[in-house]
């Protein structure tokens, strides 16, 4: 079990700024391979990217300055640097107080988080008969107090915790895997989803 890291917490002018550093998709992109790799310089992520290593190089300097990742500096040598992601754990709290240009930029952060996910729901529901049980789909409606949903979320990001691994731990068969947790009350939704958890 890999040892959890502590957490995150964005303040809004964070906000801001991931906003507008995530506008931009080289740097999603650098994130998503920096969080599949592990560990890449500015040529691995040019080759991977299609992009020059000038552009690759500043881009990740960018998002240095942001602290969403983070130089190795034991591999790094003259102007070859090598880089880690450390997007691991960050955490917006609920009810965070925030200009109105910081929840601006919360709602931007959150479409981008959710075409995303829309994205992968698709694709989970596409292929989920010829899977072979990689898909798995699980919808539950429960009735929970806040107290329970602090627990619930802590317990689920524990057991998370349980199954990461570093790349160069990681099972020969295994596979990069999406998972999403959300929860929010169910109220006016126009139809009743099942008292317990089902496939699908």
């Amino acid at each position: 079990m890999a040892e959890r890291p502590e957490t995150r917490v964005l303040t809004g002018p964070d906000l801001k700024a991931f906003s507008k550093a995530l506008s931009n998709p080289v740097r999603r992109d650098i994130l998503s391979y920096l969080g599949e790799h592990g560990e890449a310089n500015s040529t691995s992520v040019a080759k991977a990217l299609g992009e020059s290593t000038g552009t690759t190089s500043y881009h990740l300097r960018k998002l240095a300055d942001l602290k969403l990742i983070a130089e190795i500096e034991e591999r790094s040598q003259g102007r070859e640097r090598w880089w880690r992601s450390l997007m691991t754990d960050i955490f917006t709290p609920p009810g965070l107080e925030m200009t109105a240009d910081e929840r601006e930029a919360a709602l931007e952060i959150g479409a981008l988080k959710m075409t995303q996910d829309l994205n992968l729901v698709v694709k989970a529901y596409a292929g989920y008969d010829t899977s072979a049980g990689w898909n798995q789909i699980y919808r539950s409606g429960l009735w929970l107090t806040k107290d329970q949903i602090a627990a619930f979320a802590e317990e689920y990001q524990t057991l998370l915790y349980k199954y990461v691994t570093e790349p160069g731990d990681r099972p020969p068969d295994s596979r990069r895997m999406a998972v999403r947790m959300v929860m929010l009350p169910d109220e006016g939704s126009g139809f009743a989803l099942p008292a317990e958890a089902d496939g699908r």
